[in-house]
């Protein structure tokens, strides 16, 4: 995950996922939970970030990403807490 403040009222998200994760029905799962995971999450505004998918992604399931994702966005300080569902 990349970080970078903006002077917006919100925040942005992009998501980044190689061919080296998998083909494209992997690729798009992957970048389905993320999405998901995000729009769960309560972000404090003024945040632009690229969540960039390894390899290694492809064979995680949801719980465990969620978990590492939202273990991010807590270290950054972007997440409101207490409301990350």
């Amino acid at each position: 995950m990349k970080v970078i403040p903006n002077s917006l009222a919100f925040s942005r998200y992009g998501i980044s996922v190689s061919r080296r994760v998998g083909n494209a029905v992997t690729r798009n799962k992957v970048k389905r939970r993320i999405r998901e995971i995000l729009r769960l999450s309560v972000l404090n505004p003024g945040w632009d970030m690229v969540f960039i998918a390894r390899a290694s992604a492809a064979g995680c399931d949801y719980e465990w990403l969620s978990k590492n994702i939202r273990s991010l966005l807590k270290k950054e300080k972007i997440v409101v807490l207490g409301e990350s569902g």
